[in-house]
């Protein structure tokens, strides 16, 4: 018979990727998770978390557990309510990229989470491929990530077009000399694919400054350090969009997608709907996009 509160610290070890965070979560020390883990191991008879390297891993062992652990205590809860009892809070993990942190999305969740105050809900800003990572190994119930286009069912999907983008006083690039490139950090499917586009038509390229976050790449273009490969509506009045006259090739469009865990919580779906109908509108034809693209000539 597993120990419910060993579970539950199990769980939160891999939900938030660390034992201190973890113990944040179920009010322990970072000690006290650690010595709960080993324990549940010594249950099991085998490693359930992989400590080598940059954080915590999942095992064999610990990727079969996890489903179990989640069930056992969704049925705790359920138990504990239908006996009159309070249950706790629905944990509901959502992940999105960090360009939509900095938007209106993030209002949008906020008046979700006020309106249900018996979920705590828990926002992490990532890369897509480490959400959609995180997602398969069940660190998220939802995620809002980039893709490539025509890559399998969603609950909603939606489709980017990506432009390079300059400051408003940026000069056209030198054809005879290295792109400055302003991009993500590694793994960033925009940064791949900037670079796939650059090498496919043979154009030299240097990365001139990358960011983990949205905020670094538009002060590095607004002030003229290289051009970035973004989505077209992140283009403000301070950019300009550079097109093919400018040497740079066209780039294939990605899309947006928004996927739901299948054991996640009842609120899982409840949360999709609003987040579609914020990317709804979002994505909708905007018959002023063209208001701030300037001839690359200029």
């Amino acid at each position: 018979m597993f120990d419910l509160d060993l579970l539950r610290s199990f769980v939160s070890v891999v939900d938030t990727g660390g034992f201190t965070r973890a113990g944040e979560r179920v009010n322990r020390s970072q000690s006290t998770v650690s010595q709960q883990i080993r324990r549940l191991e010594e249950d099991v008879g085998k490693p359930l978390l992989d400590r080598g390297g940059r954080g915590v891993h999942l095992t064999e062992a610990g990727e079969t557990l996890l489903g179990y652990a989640r069930r056992m205590l969704d049925i705790a809860d359920e138990a504990r309510l239908s006996l009159g009892g309070e249950a706790r809070p629905a944990i509901l993990r959502l992940g999105i990229p960090e360009d939509f942190a900095v938007t209106a999305l993030t209002d949008v969740i906020a008046t979700f989470a006020r309106s249900h105050p018996r979920v705590r809900l828990e926002v992490r800003c990532d890369l897509s491929v480490r959400l959609r990572e995180g997602l398969a190994r069940g660190q998220f119930d939802v995620i809002l990530a980039k893709r490539e286009p025509a890559s399998g069912p969603a609950f909603g999907i939606w489709p980017e077009r990506l432009v390079w983008l300059a400051g408003a006083d940026t000069p056209p690039p030198a054809p005879q000399t290295p792109l400055p490139l302003v991009a993500f950090m590694p793994g960033c499917l925009y940064r791949e694919r900037a670079i796939r586009a650059l090498e496919g038509t043979g154009r030299r390229w240097r990365i001139a400054y990358e960011s983990p976050n949205l905020a670094g790449i538009q002060a590095a273009v607004d002030g003229g350090l290289g051009i970035a490969l973004l989505e077209e509506r992140i283009a403000g009045s301070g950019h300009r969009i550079l097109g093919t006259d400018s040497g740079l090739p066209p780039v294939p469009p990605t899309e947006l997608a928004l996927d739901l865990r299948g054991d996640a919580p009842a609120t899982g779906q409840a949360l999709c709907r609003v987040i579609s109908t914020f990317c709804d509108e979002k994505f909708a034809p905007n018959p002023d996009i063209n208001a701030f693209r300037p001839s690359s000539s200029n």
